[in-house]
């Protein structure tokens, strides 16, 4: 049986109780929310702070509110389950809906949040195994060691990045709102990843998310396709979420095509996606559709640190892609 190390137990009523706490613990200190992964993680020795300052007693974390037209904001606490089965979310921001309705169980997208989910720790399967079983390797880069157990000639951790709701924020144009004893800032979603597999999050240590910021959805279509070895409840070893902005008339006027669980951070792919725009959504050609989906492939560079080989996770990439854009296209003539 794997048991917690010892640790204490913060409980602040207030986001401003939390952040001086956190402040005044200093790097001892790890915030926790649902804990449905960092539990495990400590469990496993991957972390063991001395320290736990606990945010689910935080109402002001657990809200949603907004409108199609003003755009929504959503706390960091509110779970997985509450974010899947919003009506109003799952008609305008259909992608998000998905993604958080396919995290895990029933019973962790309970106590998950999307505030726990998009700051996930990076994966990888020399990384997360017990502490006994990666004594016996020599331990990796990322936790006690000094080599990338994937990639040894590199001077640098390839954990790839497996949060659901990461690519589909960043297709969104989604903005967090980061607060600290130093005040508050608010930066796109996209900005809070580093292409870093030990150090993924460009989010300070004192800082505490607080929430979600999503834009008005008008003319927005999003979906997102999930790829796991076992459909009901693993990670993702590939996550496609396209957003495409559609004019009265059909024209594809943006486009966004992120993908996960591809790299340790989520990977635009800018240039097919630009591809679609100007088109007609109901219109699209099937060779546009190859070229945009084997553009997207090349943004695609899987390693050995996951499920199911390199060589599949990377073929499968186009795929996945085409069949968003055609289920969004497909939606648009199946609704005439």
């Amino acid at each position: 049986m794997l048991r917690l190390p010892p640790f204490r137990y913060l409980a602040p009523r207030s986001l401003e109780d939390a952040a001086r706490m956190l402040q005044q613990e200093g790097e001892q200190a790890m915030l926790v929310a649902g804990g449905t992964d960092l539990y495990p993680n400590m469990k496993r020795r991957q972390f063991t702070p001395a320290v736990l300052i606990g945010l689910r007693g935080i109402k002001a974390l657990k809200g949603i509110s907004g409108s199609p037209e003003q755009g929504f904001r959503i706390g960091s606490g509110v779970t997985l389950t509450m974010l899947a089965g919003h009506p109003a979310l799952n008609q305008c921001y259909p992608a998000l809906a998905q993604a958080a309705g396919s995290v895990s169980t029933p019973q962790l997208r309970n106590m998950g949040t999307i505030g726990g989910n998009l700051f996930l720790d990076t994966r990888c399967n020399y990384y997360n195994q017990t502490e006994f079983w990666r004594h016996s390797i020599g331990y990796c880069m990322k936790r006690d060691g000094d080599i990338c157990l994937v990639a040894p000639g590199s001077p640098r951790c390839w954990a790839i990045s497996s949060a659901d709701t990461a690519p589909v924020l960043v297709s969104l144009g989604a903005r967090a709102r980061l607060v600290s004893v130093r005040g508050e800032r608010v930066v796109d979603v996209r900005e809070l990843f580093r292409d870093d597999g030990m150090h993924p999050y460009t989010k300070e240590a004192d800082e505490i998310l607080s929430e979600i910021i999503l834009p008005p959805s008008d003319g927005w279509r999003s979906v997102y396709l999930k790829l796991r070895r076992r459909g009901s409840f693993d990670f993702p070893i590939l996550g496609v979420a396209v957003a495409l902005r559609t004019g009265v008339d059909g024209t594809i006027s943006d486009a966004r095509i992120t993908l996960g669980a591809v790299a340790s951070h989520p990977v635009e792919a800018t240039e097919a996606a630009a591809l679609l725009i100007g088109q007609k959504i109901d219109q699209l050609a099937p060779e546009l559709l190859e070229k945009v989906a084997a553009s997207a492939s090349r943004r695609s560079k899987p390693l050995d640190n996951a499920d199911l080989t390199i060589n599949y996770r990377k073929q499968v990439t186009p795929v996945y892609v085409r069949r968003a854009i055609s289920q969004l296209a497909g939606g648009v003539m199946g609704a005439r």
